[in-house]
């Protein structure tokens, strides 16, 4: 299951039910960023697209703030990646509500 977002600055977050990891592409979003490569098992095979990992901190439109301990960073990424495991770390649900165009993530009570 994936349900689409934008950051503030108007980058494509996808929320991914298969992903363990959040990942996220540009190191300007990392608060902690350590540089390494990690080979990482895809589907059909092993690949080093991760450079780095750390703490990291994405704004998402209209307030939303997630705070990630342990997120990987993939510049050739083509988008970011937040894991639910993320989400509901930050007492969010991965329910949605739509106001036009645009879904929104649940903040639980």
């Amino acid at each position: 299951m994936n349900v689409g977002t934008t950051t503030n600055d108007g980058d494509i977050c996808l929320t991914d039910s298969a992903t363990t990891h959040t990942i996220l592409r540009s190191n300007k979003i990392f608060s902690c960023l350590v540089m390494q490569e990690v080979n990482i098992s895809a589907i059909y095979s092993t690949t080093n697209i991760i450079g780095g990992s750390g703490r990291a901190i994405v704004l998402l439109q209209r307030g939303t703030r997630l705070h990630i301990k342990n997120a990987f960073y993939s510049p050739k990424s083509n988008k970011n990646l937040l894991s639910f495991e993320d989400i509901r770390l930050n007492e969010y649900h991965i329910d949605t509500n739509n106001e036009g165009d645009i879904e929104y993530l649940y903040h639980s009570n």
